[in-house]
């Protein structure tokens, strides 16, 4: 297992490191640890070294993980494509769905929240490279399915999210996010408040930084290459 209070300081000084370079606020980048195909040790290991926000994208692994662990303290985000059938067990156990793409996974999502928890955080997504093997909606379908999100009681839009097509060129990198944050801007100014940019992963942290992300999705330098 990878030393991973190492892994959490490097990385969390990186983004400091940022932060300070791109004029960005300090501590205004979130690390979310991508904890998929991680095991519970090495959960429990990144929390005792602070960390408390959790990404996982496959349903019963993440439910039966949150039920081993069973600590309140944690902030779980589901990060993955939402399926219908699996709405309910994602509106129960999870605080953050950052992969709402259609107006029918956010109604389900709504009706199976649990009435004793407060509204359940999304995020949408955004195909913005256009990706046919991608979820996410159209830049051009937004603005509705925010109208249509707003008025679901059960759930509190937050933001957008993206996974844009690879590249290891950084000013390639930085376009796609550049316009996901053109997107926020103009749905904050004209349709409702967001605060939420969950871009950005091990490899394009540093545009997604530069470009406005406040969540950054972070798995291979917390945890190492997954097997």
């Amino acid at each position: 297992m990878k030393n991973i209070d190492k892994s959490l300081e490097l990385t969390r000084s990186r983004i400091g490191r940022i932060e300070q370079k791109y004029g960005r606020e300090p501590g205004s980048v979130k690390l979310l640890a991508v904890s998929k195909s991680r095991s519970t040790t090495e959960i429990c290991a990144a929390r005792e070294c602070g960390q408390i926000d959790f990404g996982e994208n496959y349903v019963q692994e993440a439910v039966d993980k949150i039920h081993q662990i069973n600590d309140p303290r944690l902030i779980w985000h589901f990060i993955g494509p939402v399926q219908s059938n699996k709405t309910r067990q994602i509106a129960t156990h999870f605080q953050w769905v950052h992969s709402v793409d259609r107006i029918k996974i956010a109604q389900r999502l709504n009706e199976a929240r649990p009435e004793h928890l407060p509204p359940l955080n999304i995020c949408i997504q955004i195909n913005i490279s256009h990706e046919n093997s991608k979820s996410g909606v159209s830049p051009d379908d937004l603005q509705q399915l925010v109208a249509e999100c707003r008025n679901l009681p059960h759930l509190k839009l937050r933001g957008l999210m993206a996974l844009p097509a690879p590249s290891t060129d950084i000013e390639l990198q930085r376009m796609p996010f550049r316009q996901v944050k053109m997107l926020l801007d103009a749905v904050s100014s004209t349709v409702l408040p967001l605060d939420t940019l969950s871009i950005g992963t091990t490899q394009d942290m540093e545009a997604a930084i530069a470009e406005g992300a406040t969540i950054v999705r972070i798995g291979t330098a917390l945890f190492g290459a997954r097997s």
